[in-house]
């Protein structure tokens, strides 16, 4: 009888302590789950990757800048005019025609964009939904080829083509399409399909998603970002834009390509080509195939140029590029010397 009474006594005990287990066993769930997050993590040097679920890219051409991969869909960044051209941010890979939630915070000082940004292959394409920009607009020099109203404002939509230029598949030839915002923001909805199909009606198709992330690049710019992307959701409050006095002269110059720089050019002795075959002054537009050596005085605010085989200002070769001019190199006795050459009939030059 008293051994019974042990044994049950004992068997009560044994049943406290396993229902204390499985209580503190519970409690211990959430604990563990937020164990799982991964830790802030800080990225300087070129790479893309994984973190916290999201997909990340940071691309710098030159060392300058900074990105904290934070909680879920957050990152901060930081650059410096050090590094020349940046292109960070979180998404997801591969992108799709979803709708993006956004919100932060985004300070420019010079050239800079935020956007929702991507790849596709086959067609190789390179996209930008540009909700901001600063003190140059992407689309300037580029054909406005129609518009798209979704998310609270009108959208305006461009094509440009890059000739033998970086890519996500090497050195390639490709077009960029645009959907430029004409009321600037940061934060709130991007419901992508309505871009996406938007383009597919003005013949700009879409390939096989590659990347896609809510992207902060600067160019030969300084300035700082704190971003949190989600798939889905309902706008947040807009973010006023805080800007401080853009900066002249060469960071005015539109970021060339978000992707490894193209080849710079050393001029040659003296830089001018010859003989000259005219004088020209903006605006100005050659098109067709042939081989010119112009000099001018005046190439106005911009150069543009595509499907050339060759384009150098003074020695420096600009092409297929739009150029400011005040990031044009050095007159050279008063003028700029443009040696031309295409051999098909769609090349293209304009000086406006």
């Amino acid at each position: 009888m008293f051994s019974n009474i042990k044994k049950n006594a004992l068997l009560k005990l044994l049943s406290v302590a396993v229902l204390i287990t499985l209580i503190a066993a519970m409690f211990s769930i959430p604990a563990a789950a937020a164990n799982l997050a991964e830790a802030d993590k800080t990225v300087t040097s070129n790479s893309t990757g994984t973190h916290n679920g999201y997909y990340y890219t940071f691309w710098e051409q030159a060392s300058g800048g900074s990105m904290t991969l934070g909680a879920g869909g957050n990152y901060s960044a930081s650059w410096n005019t050090g590094a020349q051209n940046i292109v960070v941010g979180k998404g997801w890979n591969p992108g799709s025609n979803h709708t993006v939630t956004y919100s932060g915070s985004f300070n420019c000082n010079g050239n800079c964009y935020l956007s929702l940004y991507g790849w596709t292959t086959n067609p190789l394409i390179e996209y930008y939904i540009v909700d901001w920009y600063g003190s140059y607009n992407p689309s300037s020099g580029a054909t406005r080829l129609g518009s798209v109203t979704t998310d609270g404002s009108t959208y305006d939509i461009y094509r440009t083509q890059r000739v033998n230029q970086p890519s996500i598949q090497g050195t390639a030839t490709f077009y960029q399409y645009w959907s430029v915002r004409q009321s600037k923001r940061i934060g709130g909805t991007i419901t992508i399909a309505n871009h996406f199909n938007a383009w597919a009606g003005l013949g700009l198709n879409l390939g096989t998603h590659n990347y896609q992330v809510l992207a902060s690049e600067g160019y030969q710019s300084s300035g700082s970002s704190n971003i949190t992307v989600s798939d889905g959701g309902t706008s947040p409050t807009n973010t006023p834009v805080r800007t401080n006095t853009p900066v002249v002269g060469p960071s005015l110059t539109p970021a060339r390509t978000n992707t490894p720089g193209g080849p710079t050019a050393t001029p040659p002795p003296g830089g001018a080509c010859s003989p000259v075959t005219a004088t020209i002054t903006a605006p100005f537009t050659k098109d067709g195939a042939g081989t010119f050596c112009w000099q001018s005085s005046n190439l106005g605010s911009y150069i543009n140029s595509w499907n050339l085989t060759t384009l150098t200002v003074n020695g420096v070769s600009e092409l297929n590029l739009y150029v400011a001019s005040g990031s044009l190199p050095a007159k050279i006795n008063g003028y700029w010397y443009v040696s031309y050459n295409s051999t098909v009939s769609w090349g293209h030059f304009e000086a406006k």
